[in-house]
């Protein structure tokens, strides 16, 4: 199972449309899977129009979206937790932190954003995810959207880098 995971897209105040690189790599996707911060509910409908996304919301989300995505979600896939949160709320003085401190039960994967700092760390048993930004990279010279490859056999995970405006 391929799994896409993006976030922090902050449209349109930071882009008026997703990079091309990254909606290439939406066609290949099994399931995709976004960190929040989208910022209004239209650039949610309109991507859960053409592919089925799961998410949840950000700090930086309309309270439209924040009424209508969840604060965090857990799903199961290929045999693994997957818990999804945006990491600006909760316990811990780090992004990370409060990503992995979100879940009560214990995730194998915890996929994250806010920070817009890709991210790619085993913490314990858990491995922590932060895809970066699509479109509004900090502190980091290029933009990022992150793979995540699930099979019987085990996980893959990468980042994808580019340029702004690609």
């Amino acid at each position: 199972m391929n799994i896409l995971v993006f976030g922090d897209t902050h449209m349109p105040s930071k882009a008026s449309k997703l990079p091309q690189i990254l909606t290439e790599a939406m066609q290949e996707a099994d399931e995709i899977i976004h960190t929040g911060d989208w910022q209004t509910l239209f650039v949610y409908k309109e991507l859960q129009a053409e592919w089925n996304i799961a998410g949840v919301y950000g700090n930086a989300d309309e309270p439209e979206v924040q009424n209508y995505l969840p604060a965090s979600l857990t799903i199961d896939r290929n045999g693994f937790k997957i818990g999804i949160v945006h990491g600006h709320e909760g316990r811990g003085g780090t992004t990370e932190k409060r990503a992995e401190n979100a879940f009560k039960e214990e995730a194998d994967i915890v996929l994250f954003g806010h920070s817009h700092i890709p991210y790619l760390r085993f913490h314990g048993k858990t491995l922590l995810i932060n895809p970066g930004s699509a479109t509004d990279k900090r502190k980091v010279p290029l933009c990022s959207f992150a793979w995540l490859k699930l099979s019987e056999d085990g996980l893959h995970a990468r980042h994808i880098f580019y340029k702004p405006g690609l």
